[in-house]
This record gives structure tokens, sequence and C-alpha cells, in this order.
């Protein structure tokens, strides 16, 4: 499969992209040759390989929820412009 000139230019159109004669190019050269990669992927024989979602296994990569030490409420209110006794205080955005 190749892919034209006119191609390129829908889709520079559909992605707003304004695109000079030489990166229309070089863009259609790129994406030439990621096609022609395709194709010589599509020679495998995969009828055999389960589809899955990622190559390699994933982990669960999160710590355990601990309580640990949280900052005192004083001291969170304390920089704040406008607060009252335990909550900040914002203007008004829904009427």
């Amino acid at each position: 499969m190749k892919i034209f000139r006119d191609e390129i230019e829908h889709i520079a159109l559909l992605a707003r992209l304004s695109l000079s004669v030489e990166e229309k190019e070089l863009f259609g050269s790129q994406l030439n040759s990621i096609l022609e990669y395709m194709e010589k992927l599509k020679e495998l024989d995969t009828k055999d390989i389960e589809p899955t979602s990622h190559v390699l296994s994933l982990l669960n990569v999160m710590r355990d929820d601990v309580p640990g030490y949280s900052i005192p409420r004083e001291d969170a209110l304390m920089n704040a412009p406008d607060s009252t006794d335990k909550f900040y205080r914002v203007p008004k955005i829904i009427e």
C-alpha cells in the first residue's frame, strides 16, 4: 500500500497542519515506510498466538493504603486568604 500526496494533504487538513512541499514529501516517505513495515507484519503466522492487551505482564505498583501523619487544620488554613474556623472560604461561582 502506498500513500499519495492528496492523502497526505487530506491528513494535514484533518490535523489542521500547514505543511510545506518538502514536509509533505518527508511525511509521505515516512508514512510509506510505516505502511511497508505493516505489510511485513501481515506475513507473520499468528494463528496460535493468543491476543493480549500488553506485551509484558502488569503488576499493581500502588502502595498499601496506610493512615499516616496529617497536617493540623490550623496549619493548613494559616496562609489562606480567607477562611472560617474549619474551612477555606472561596468566591461563589454558581448562581
